[in-house]
């Protein structure tokens, strides 16, 4: 099965993106590549299940069934009816991050779909840069000067976690992650961290291997509950910490930018704790400890 990618930063807060992609019928605003677009039985453009006709610049029609739509977590998907190439089980989504730190969005859109042998990568090409990067190109253009919808509130985070921030760094995700894969390798890129290391001498990658540390003058042990090198993802929870939280658990993920030599990070956090308690460790964890932690390995990769 063959994959087409894009991702790209947009200067704009989320509200506004999701506010002018979310119409299942509004292509023709803001893609160049669309003439015009409909949906087909008179149904609204955010039922699922409807069928949007719309037509290239050339004349080529093409339909596309909406098959989930989510406000909560900025995403859509689709797939061909009438395709517009000749491939087969195409399903396409579109989903939108925000970009906690400068009030941007991180986009992704990505399709699935089964090639003709004799077509081997030539439609992941056509998609991916034409399609895809195209539209993100575009949409660049037509977002200037846009506000967000009045009234229009953003989610603190995706349950369970109490902290979701994120970030942009002007690095390659594969380089970012290659830092921040050593789970013992925090106290070269964190300035608050000393002392780390894996106890019992295990491998940092070795998942239920437990790191100990100092963070400033507390002492903690976390223990690596996943590594995951496709999503460049990993997660641990805290086994002996001095601050009153309890249930801890906490994670950094990496996404490749395609449209430039950097890559999205976000990074979360769930803990229980007193409401009074969590007035200065949300702050705390966010700001001194997560996007602290990103910044520490955009400085590192920077100096190499």
């Amino acid at each position: 099965m063959a994959r087409a990618y894009a991702s790209t930063i947009l200067d704009a807060p989320i509200e506004t993106v999701w506010a002018t992609i979310r119409d299942f019928n509004g292509l023709p605003s803001w893609h160049p590549a669309i003439a015009k677009s409909e949906i087909e039985d008179g149904l609204d453009s955010d039922v699922v299940g409807c069928v949007r006709r719309f037509w290239l610049q050339d004349g080529t029609m093409v339909r596309e069934r909406l098959l989930h739509l989510d406000d909560r977590t900025t995403s859509f998907s689709y797939n061909f009816e009438t395709p517009a190439f000749p491939v087969k089980n195409y399903v396409a989504r579109i989903r939108l991050l925000p970009v906690t730190r400068e009030d941007k969005t991180f986009a992704e859109w990505e399709a699935t779909f089964d090639e003709a042998p004799e077509d081997e990568g030539k439609y992941v090409e056509i998609v991916s840069k034409g399609v895809f990067q195209g539209g993100w190109d575009a949409l660049k253009k037509a977002l200037v000067g846009k506000a967000p919808p009045a009234g229009a509130k953003r989610w603190a985070g995706f349950p369970p976690n109490k902290v979701w921030c994120s970030t942009v760094i002007d690095a390659p995700a594969s380089s970012v992650w290659g830092v921040i894969r050593d789970f013992a390798g925090m106290g070269g890129w964190h300035d608050a961290i000393t002392k780390m290391h894996m106890i019992g001498g295990v491998r940092s990658d070795k998942v239920s291997g437990t790191r100990d540390f100092m963070f400033g003058e507390g002492h903690l042990h976390e223990k690596l509950l996943h590594l995951d090198d496709i999503e460049m993802s990993f997660s641990y929870c805290i086994t002996k910490c001095d601050i009153p939280w309890m249930h801890y658990i906490s994670g950094p993920r990496l996404w490749r930018v395609t449209d430039g030599d950097r890559c999205f990070g976000c990074w979360t956090g769930d803990w229980l704790a007193a409401a009074q308690d969590d007035l200065n460790m949300i702050p705390f964890a966010t700001n001194d400890v997560y996007l602290k932690a990103f910044d520490g390995v955009a400085a590192l990769l920077k100096k190499a």
